[in-house]
Parts: structure tokens; C-alpha cells; sequence
């Protein structure tokens, strides 16, 4: 009777909201950060059979440190509750001197972190609401990243840094999804973060360097795109006509400020003061398995913005507008485009019956591509390889290498140039014409414990912030995940 009543005791708690989700995928690997939950709903091919006992998608479980106290967590995911407790902690530490003369820049290091809880519900089990769930996601953060030391505001070094509102509760999504006709069609709606559905990958959290984990960075270049951890006002719709392929389409209310704290510091503030348009993101998935076992995702998107953006060179009349010192160019209507690509082409090994385990090297790459009238970021390319279970012994660590080429718009060069021959403060914290950046990460993933992630990684910025006058910089870094829940 004590333990039944500890049980519901605890049961009561999550409904309550004291805890927080765990979405609907299979088991995730440790380095699976929260921010992540909603992306492995799309990289997960339609199922093979019907779902069953219930219409909402099973909930995984993560490989936990407490993976399942007193058979605690098969209760609650029987009862249709999924939970998850994990911390992201980042430091970085730059090898290399910082430019002098240029700035008040110093050679240093800084750490960043985050906490976050997330609770899925399926209310089909605890309602009988058919195919209903709902999902949240809250956080804190804390930190800042140590590319600012020498220069770089282009390509964090740390993705987990800031948009947390400096406090201990930030929500960063709530929202209700409906599945129907056996999973071939969801349609969720609420607080969301876009860049979690769209232009997502569970993959890119392999790494620590912002241009790559979260979403490759040009996705979010005008800071419109909703991304972890700020949610805005959204729906969107996914489809599966055929087995191995999707389409989805979403409309999201743009915010003004959605990541600072004067406008969105707790993430709780629903009103619609600051709503200035809408984002419509569309985006086609295929997801085939070659020779049967080697998963892959290919995608491509485009993203229409409605918010009033400033053009980054001309003024109303079409002249530079450093020169005329008239009022920028406004654009009610501009675009983004995507094209990403992963795939697994070899395994190293198979369990004793034969099937393939999650060991092999996968390859990532896209390409992003952004209207040069509004967007600092003109396009990006990136790639990169993770290697899993490179060593018999070690079946879940990894070895990953990436790097990222993030051109800058033209009109930011001009509109730099101009304001350097007259002596002028150049936009972007620069203190050089931007061009273009690259960035590269190695890191090995090593899985200490069951729930645990410790990894080591060194990182090169070649031109920090896309400037030609900042020296290349050099840091080593080391990034913890651990999932308590």
C-alpha cells in the first residue's frame, strides 16, 4: 500500500507539472539533449506495424542514471508519462593568444550550461482522448561562451549559452499534438520552437560549436526562426504519404525580442504585444535504409518571413544608405533555404542475432542559403563524419569530426567598407569587413557511465567573425551530459 501510494504520490507530481517530457522515439543515446526530443519524431520512418496499445507513438527512454528506480519510470510510461532530467554543462578555453590592438580582447576561458526537465503525456492512456499528447519542455541556463574573448560573434563556441532569461524556470515549449490514421498524419500547436521540427537533426548536438549544434546557424540568421529555448505561438503539420517520406508545413508568430530578457525573460509571457508576423516554413523529408539497415535522411525546405526586416544595405530609394543617411529598406517578405543530408554507409559489427547494432560511421552535410537583402549569414555549407563504436570495447562511444563555411552578404561587406572609409562604427560588433568564416570541431564522445557523457573536443575559428584582421584561434573544450531521469 506504501509503495502504491509513493507511486501515485509521485504520478501526481508530474501531472501537477513538477517534472517534465520525453517524446516519442525509441531509446536515445546520452549525448540526446531535450532540446533534440522533437527532431527524432521526424527522423523516424513510419512504422512498420500499426501502433499499438495506444494511437500516440511510444515514449523512448533515455539511458538514465536512474534508468528505472523501483520500476518508478515503466509505471508512470504505462500510464502514458514520460520524463526527463538532464544538465548540458560546456567549457572552452582558448590555446591561442587574441588579436592585439583590435578590441578589448583577452586570452581566457568560460563554461555555459543547462538544465532542463520535459514531461510527454499521453492522454489517450490517461483520458482516453484518441491520439492525443502533450509536451514540455522548461529550462535554466547559465554561462557564456569564450568566442567573445577574441572577437567572434559569428559561430558560438558553446552552444549552450543564453535565450534561458537568466532565471530558474524558462519554459521553452508546451503544445498538444494530435495523431492520426495509424501515425501517417500529425498536427501539433501551442508554444513551439520551430527550429526543433524544421531543419533539425538529432545529429547536430554530436558537437558542441554552435554553427552546427541546435541547427546549423545561417537557419536562425535573423533572429525570427523560433529556436530552443525560446517557443512562440505555432502549429504545424507533418504528413507521411509513403513509408520512407514526409512533408510538413508550419505557421509560427513571429516575436519581437523572443530571446531577450526585457521581452521574453520567463518565456511564460502569452500576450500578443510584441507579435510583428508570421514564419511559414516547408520543408520535404525522405528517409530510406540502404541495403536495409543503413538509415538516412535527406530533407530540403524554405521558410517564407513576413516580419519587417531592415535591408542591410540600401536605403528606401535604393542608395546606400550609409551615405544618404536616410531610413533602411523595409522588407515584409523575405526567405530562407535548406538542403541536409545525413547517412550511415557502413556497421562495424552485429549482435549475436545478427542485427545491426547502433556502431558505424555516418556522414552529415548540407547547405543553407539565405536572402542577401536582410541576412548577415548569405549562405553556409557544412559536413561532417561521427564515428560510433570505432573499438569492440566501447560500443557507444564516438569520434567526431565537423566544420562549418559561413559566407557573409555582400551588401554587409559594402555597407562595412563604406562605414570603415568614414570612420564609422561597423554593425555586428565588427571591427573588420566580414566576409567569411570557418569553423572546425573534433571531439570524442565518451560514455563514462550509463547516463553519462564526458567529452573532450578542440575547436579552430579560421577568420573569427568572417574578419580577416582577427587572428585564428584554437580552443579545447570539454562538454558533460547526464541524464538523471
Amino acid at each position: 500500500m506504501l509503495s502504491q501510494f509513493y507511486r501515485w504520490s509521485l504520478a501526481a507530481a508530474c501531472l501537477a507539472g513538477l517534472t517534465m517530457p520525453l517524446p516519442a522515439w525509441a531509446d536515445s543515446n546520452d549525448e540526446d539533449e531535450t532540446g533534440a526530443e522533437p527532431s527524432y519524431q521526424i527522423n523516424d520512418p513510419f512504422p512498420d506495424r500499426p501502433l499499438q496499445p495506444t494511437s500516440v507513438p511510444d515514449f523512448g527512454q533515455p539511458k538514465a542514471i536512474f534508468y528505472n528506480p523501483y520500476g518508478l519510470t515503466d509505471w508512470l510510461r504505462r500510464h502514458g508519462i514520460g520524463v526527463l532530467l538532464d544538465n548540458t554543462n560546456e567549457y572552452a578555453a582558448a590555446v591561442t593568444k587574441p588579436t592585439r590592438d583590435v578590441g578589448d580582447y583577452r586570452q581566457g576561458s568560460s563554461n555555459a550550461g543547462q538544465y532542463a526537465l520535459s514531461l510527454n503525456m499521453d492522454w489517450e492512456r490517461i483520458a482516453h482522448i484518441k491520439g492525443f499528447a502533450t509536451h514540455m519542455v522548461v529550462t535554466g541556463r547559465y554561462g557564456t561562451p569564450s568566442n567573445r574573448m577574441f572577437g567572434d560573434w559569428l559561430n558560438h563556441s558553446s552552444e549552450i549559452y543564453g535565450g534561458g532569461g537568466n532565471v530558474v524556470v524558462h519554459l521553452v515549449m508546451a503544445y498538444g499534438e494530435e495523431t492520426l490514421y495509424g501515425g501517417r498524419l500529425s498536427i501539433a500547436a501551442g508554444r513551439m520552437a520551430e527550429l526543433s521540427d524544421f531543419v533539425a537533426s538529432p545529429l547536430f548536438c554530436t558537437f558542441q560549436i554552435n554553427a552546427i549544434c541546435g541547427r546549423p546557424r545561417a537557419a536562425a540568421d535573423t533572429g525570427f526562426a523560433s529556436t530552443f529555448p525560446a517557443g512562440v505561438w505555432g502549429m504545424r503539420v507533418r504528413g507521411r504519404p509513403l513509408s520512407q517520406s514526409y512533408i510538413q508545413l508550419g505557421l509560427y508568430l513571429t516575436e519581437e525580442g523572443m530571446f531577450s530578457y526585457s521581452m521574453n525573460r520567463t518565456g511564460f509571457k502569452f500576450n500578443s504585444a510584441y507579435i510583428n508576423g508570421v514564419r511559414l516554413p516547408l520543408e520535404l523529408g525522405w528517409e530510406p535504409k540502404l541495403k536495409g539497415h543503413l538509415p538516412g535522411h535527406y530533407k530540403i525546405g524554405a521558410a517564407l518571413t513576413t516580419a519587417p526586416l531592415s535591408d542591410i544595405h540600401e536605403d528606401q530609394y535604393g542608395q546606400p544608405y550609409v551615405l544618404t543617411g536616410m531610413t533602411q529598406r523595409q522588407h515584409r517578405a523575405s526567405y530562407n533555404t535548406w538542403v541536409l543530408m545525413d547517412q550511415k554507409f557502413m556497421t562495424y559489427r552485429h549482435d549475436a542475432e545478427g542485427k545491426d547494432t547502433d556502431s558505424g560511421l555516418t556522414a552529415l552535410w548540407g547547405f543553407l542559403y539565405n536572402d542577401k537583402r536582410v541576412a548577415l549569414r548569405h549562405w553556409q555549407v557544412y559536413g561532417g563524419l561521427i564515428s560510433r563504436g570505432t573499438w569492440v570495447s566501447r560500443p557507444e562511444d564516438t569520434i567526431a569530426l565537423a566544420f562549418s563555411y559561413t559566407a557573409i552578404s555582400p551588401g554587409v561587406q559594402r555597407t562595412e567598407e563604406l562605414l570603415r572609409a568614414r570612420g564609422g562604427v561597423l554593425p555586428y560588433r565588427a571591427t573588420g569587413i566580414q566576409r567569411h568564416a570557418i569553423v572546425m570541431e573534433a571531439n570524442y564522445g565518451w560514455h563514462a557511465l550509463r547516463g553519462v557523457l564526458m567529452q573532450p573536443m578542440v575547436e579552430l575559428f579560421i577568420r573569427p567573425n568572417g574578419q580577416g584582421n582577427l587572428k585564428d584561434a584554437v580552443l579545447l573544450g570539454f562538454k558533460s551530459h547526464v541524464e538523471f531521469l
